[in-house]
């Protein structure tokens, strides 16, 4: 099973804080309730107090003379535990007693009264702890010299609010436990989305990069709900894993382009020393020969195979230069070029040199297709086109050789009815050194058998702006090259670049 710890820690994380709201706002409201039941009691307390006090004073009154009369506490009607005292002009206890449950009033004693004394005859509550009696809450009143003091305990407000408290506590406490709970489902249920995320994540940085293009995990569509959270993050995750991909895909194809070029430049190398050491090895062959003496071998011969084998290495060497300054981008002449008469002298080279083939040639009536190029290069293009159709078809074999202008575009097109092209071979027929005969096995009757025609006619027509294209099947085989059609202004020099693509 696939740990999650940020997500438990998480969920503790927010227990803790939303306990601590609860556990701050549970105390706020008891302290409240507390306080205000308190000053309400004592609000209460205190206005039995003070009408204690004028009762008191005004039964007093009556008898200005005594200061140290309590006569007024002998009446009905004075609630148990009430204190009453007579007070000085220095506020000093003249005399103290207390009302009890069905018994005359007691007097206090001395230490009791000493804790009343200096309560000031303002009227205002005062709390005083009367030893022996507990915590009394007294006032004080002055009327012409009368001074009475009156209070009453407090143990019934202390009693009720420690019994609030004590209510409120519990109350609080089971409510803490019950939203404690309700929080903790409610957390975990809204996490679970979080916790896929996070184990989608994990798995994520599990897997291999070097073959994770298009098989990494995905958070469930369930969980990428834009409306919450925990969706915003699996969405934003898998928005982060198809980058991801994306990049992934595109560095294995950047390798695999790499490799092929590796292998295209492995292959290009062996493939052009090989065609350079055959004849090479021919030439010294028959060199030694004569070398030897005039009898081996017939001097004209060895002449005529010497030339012809240098014949065929200068075409070699001719065409890797060629492309060499291609891949450079070394600049092509331009001039206007008439693509009809250019063909047609091509198509009649061409009957020259293959007799035994049907060659046919279709030119437009009406307006000559004109373009910008290097009439050198381009008439190059056709002729290797048009060798191609001669030397890899079989004799009698029809090649129609068309020109076709419109849409901005010149258009040639060398079309035969011979066996066609491998289709194994068709996608690379345009690279160098391509040829149907892996073994590098060539015909002595040609003097170009190394597969750079159509690479070096592919890579002429890029240079041109234009295209090159084959289709073939058994019975047809079509060549098409485009060129740009001549505009008002041409340049007067053409580039290409090998970053160019041909198809």
């Amino acid at each position: 099973m696939t740990p999650r710890p940020r997500g438990r820690t998480l969920r503790t994380r927010l227990l803790v804080l939303i306990g601590a709201a609860l556990v701050a706002v549970c105390a706020a409201m008891a302290l409240i309730t507390v306080f205000v039941q308190r000053a309400h009691l004592l609000g209460d307390l205190d206005g039995r107090v003070t009408e204690a006090a004028r009762r008191g004073l005004g039964e007093a009154a009556l008898h200005p003379g005594d200061e140290t009369a309590l006569g007024f506490l002998d009446g009905n009607g004075h609630p148990a535990g009430l204190l009453a005292a007579r007070l000085d002009g220095h506020g000093a206890v003249l005399a103290a007693a207390l009302v009890r449950q069905d018994a005359p009033p007691r007097d206090l004693t001395t230490a009791q009264r000493a804790a009343l004394d200096g309560t000031g005859t303002d009227g205002a509550p005062h709390t005083r702890t009367v030893p022996g009696l507990g915590t009394y809450r007294v006032t004080a009143l002055d009327d012409d010299g009368v001074r009475v003091l009156a209070g009453l305990p407090m143990g019934d407000v202390q009693d009720m609010v420690r019994g609030l408290v004590v209510v409120e506590a519990a109350v609080a406490g089971v409510g803490l436990a019950v939203a404690g709970c309700v929080c903790a489902v409610v957390v975990r249920r809204q996490l679970r989305p979080l916790g896929r995320v996070v184990a989608t994540a994990v798995e994520v940085s599990r897997a291999p990069l070097s073959g994770a293009a298009g098989g990494l995990t995905r958070v469930p569509e369930r969980d990428t709900d834009p409306g919450t959270e925990a969706g915003q993050v699996g969405a934003a995750l898998n928005r982060m894993i198809d980058h991801m991909e994306s990049s992934l895909a595109e560095r294995q194809r950047g390798e695999e382009r790499v490799r092929r070029s590796e292998e295209r430049m492995r292959r290009f190398l062996a493939d052009a020393s090989h065609e350079l050491r055959t004849p090479l090895a021919s030439i010294a062959g028959y060199a030694e020969l004569m070398n030897r003496g005039p009898g081996l071998i017939e001097p004209v011969l060895a002449w005529r195979r010497v030339s012809a084998e240098s014949a065929r290495m200068t075409v070699l060497v001719e065409g890797l230069l060629l492309l060499a300054r291609l891949d450079e981008g070394r600049a092509l002449a331009a001039a206007e070029v008439d693509l009809a008469a250019l063909v047609a002298e091509a198509v009649w080279d061409a009957r020259v040199a293959g007799g035994d083939h049907d060659w046919r040639l279709e030119l437009p009536l009406d307006t000559p297709p004109l373009v910008v190029g290097d009439e050198a290069r381009l008439h190059q293009v056709v002729a290797n086109l048009l060798a191609n159709a001669r030397t890899h078809t079989p004799p009698g074999t029809t090649v129609i050789v068309g020109v076709e202008s419109g849409g901005g575009l010149c258009v040639i097109r060398v079309r035969d009815d011979g066996p066609g092209i491998p289709p194994d071979l068709l996608p690379t027929v345009f690279e160098r050194f391509t040829r149907a005969d892996t073994s590098r096995a060539r015909s002595h009757d040609t003097p170009d058998g190394s597969g750079l025609g159509l690479a070096i006619a592919a890579a002429i027509t890029a240079a041109h702006g234009g295209r090159i294209d084959v289709r073939s099947e058994p019975g047809r085989t079509e060549f098409t090259v485009e060129l740009p059609t001549m505009g008002e202004e041409a340049p007067d020099t053409l580039t290409w670049s090998p970053r160019v693509s041909l198809r």
